[in-house]
Parts: C-alpha cells; structure tokens; sequence
C-alpha cells in the first residue's frame, strides 16, 4: 500500500481503506477496537461487511454517486459491530488514485463517544415528531369522536396544498419545512379544549360573548403549546412549535384584515396559517357537524372562490382549485365527493 495512504491509519479515529470495488484493503487500530474485528478477518471482505438495514438506502446511493464522480462524501452510518451492537458513526468517504488505481479512505466518527446526544436518522425524527403532535392534538380534543378524521384530513390536504403551493409560486421551500407545516396543522384547534361544549356544539347562533369565549381558543392553544414545550425542553420539537404556533394563533386571520385575534391582513399573516385556512374551512364546510350540514364538494370550492382575496390569500386559493383540477392528487374519497356532485348538476 502506498506510504501516502499509509498515513491515514495513523489517526485517532476509525479508518477503513478499500478498493474501487469497495474490497477492503487495511483497517486501523481504532477500527479494529470499535467494531471488534481484527484486519486479517475483514481484509479482502466487502466494506458492507458491517451493514445494517438501519441506514437509509438513499444514503448509500448518495455516496457511490458522490465518491465514484471523484468527489469526497459525508454521511451517518448505522452499523453493526461484529458482537452485534449497533455502531453509529459519521464518515467521510474520499477517493484517491494511486497508480492506475483508486482507493477509497473512510474516516469513521463514532458518535456515541460525543458528549451530547444520541443519532436519529432523518425519517425517524420525522416519524417521533409528527407522532407526537397527532396524540397532542387528538388528547387536547377527545370530547369529540369524530374530530381525529377532521384533524387528519386536514393534515393531508395541508401536506398536498403546501406542495403544490410551493411549486406554482416558486417559494423555494425546503422539504423539511414543508413537512413541518403539515406535521403542525393538525395542532391548529387544540385550544378549542378550553371552550365549554354548550358553547362549541350549540345549534343555533351564538351570543355575542359566546362568540367571544370562541375567539379567545387561538391564544389558549398556543398557552397549551407553550407548557408543553416547557416540558418538553427539547431541541428536537423546536422549529415544529413554531410553525405550530404560528398556525394555531393566526388560522382565523383573514386576508383583508377582518379576522382574529390581531386582525392581520395580507402577507402579514404567516404563510402557514394562511395555507391552512384555506383547508380548514374547506373540510369544515364538507363534513356534518352537530350545528350544520354537510355541504357539496361544489359548493364549498364555490365559497373559496367567492371568499378569495377577503377571508383569503387568492393565490393559495387557485393552488387549491388546482389541486381538484388535477384528479391524480385527490384522495379516493374526495374523487368520489366530486363524481357524485358533478353527475347530480
């Protein structure tokens, strides 16, 4: 082996050196102490001798693509040691020639050895967090069976209008935050918990001051989010919060300014509560509720239309409409609500 590659396993981490078949050539002493096995068992063996299913295939397609283009990449790796511990580390992959040939030097950092924290792969925290928020808000709403299919109906469409909407207006948002605001959408009532049933469920109009303990369930919500996140004092939930908090406090603001609780108007309102309630009133209007009919799939996207630019943002509005233009998008059951309004005019 070349003294220039020789170098390598001279450093305080884990370093494996493979061929371009990914055979491995030499592992050092930290190797060697990490993962348990001794160079001669492994040398010649493929580098996936340690591999679990815990690392995202996606994460192994990036780098073949990366170090077989010649570039160096850095991921995390779930591995197995050979006494069948897990063994999470994160690697830099670096191609070099030598000759006529390229080897490939992995320098492994194990990142149980950091003082702080534990590794969770991307879809995991992904999975926690959108797990969590869902038992929040069902837990905050229980008095009522039937609100959990609300709230997750919601929570699809706001993940298929915030896609869309971020493709026909060119926001360039990233998909975490896309997937934040749908995570944190299911979270917009849950300070509907504080107001009294009589209230909530009452048939008829309500009473001025009644109408007033509604409008107060925003800022009681976000205190309910606020204690949580006291609790919680975790990293891992902060950036949902705040989405979530913009989407429970500022979901009833309107367009022109009329709405509650500040009377926001236009781009002032955050861009998630503005997506929201555009599905919010949307589902509201097509289910059956103790105090209303259910209304037809025509007529609710009717009152979007007829509210557009008043209660709401226009252009989140037509990247709704479009959404039920572009029949490949529509849940089974919303395609059925449309076939059946259509034959019926």
């Amino acid at each position: 082996m070349e003294e220039s590659l020789r170098m390598f396993l001279a450093l305080g981490d884990a370093v494996i050196i493979t061929d371009e078949q990914h055979r491995i050539i030499a592992v050092n002493a930290s190797y060697e102490r990490i993962t348990g096995y001794a160079q001669h068992e492994i040398a010649g063996k493929k580098a996936g001798i340690l591999r679990t299913p815990f690392t995202p295939r996606l994460s192994y397609d990036q780098m073949k693509e990366a170090i077989h283009g010649g570039n160096a990449w850095s991921g995390v790796f779930t591995n197995r040691k050979k006494n069948g511990q897990l063994w999470h580390s994160s690697i830099t992959i670096t191609p070099f020639v030598v000759g006529d040939a390229t080897c490939f030097v992995g320098v492994f950092r194990e990142l149980e050895r950091l003082e702080r924290g534990f590794y969770l792969d991307e879809d995991r925290i992904e999975g926690i967090q959108g797990s969590l928020l869902r038992v929040l808000a069902v837990s905050c709403e229980i008095r009522d069976p039937g609100i959990e299919e609300h709230l997750l109906r919601v929570q699809k469409l706001t993940e298929k209008l915030v896609i869309r909407h971020n493709e026909l207006a060119e926001l360039g948002l990233s998909d975490r935050k896309q997937a934040q605001i749908a995570h944190s959408s299911i979270l917009h009532d849950i300070g509907k918990s504080a107001v009294p049933e009589g209230i909530l469920y009452k048939p008829g109009p309500l009473a001025s001051y009644e109408r007033k303990i509604v409008e107060m369930h925003p800022q009681i919500g976000v205190d309910i989010l606020d204690k949580v996140n006291v609790e919680l004092d975790d990293e891992l939930f902060e950036h949902e919060f705040a989405t979530a908090k913009n989407i429970i406090l500022h979901h009833h603001e309107r367009w022109d300014g009329s709405g509650y609780p500040y009377g926001l108007s236009g781009s002032r309102i955050p861009l998630e509560a503005r997506i929201v309630s555009v599905v919010d009133v949307f589902d509201a209007l097509t289910s059956k509720r103790p105090y209303k009919e259910k209304w037809s799939t025509d007529a609710a996207l009717q009152y979007l239309k007829d509210q557009s630019g008043s209660q709401f943002d226009p252009a989140i509005v037509e990247s709704f409409l479009s959404l039920y233009e572009d029949d490949t998008l529509l849940e089974s059951e919303l395609r059925h609500q449309l076939a059946v309004a259509s034959a019926s005019q």
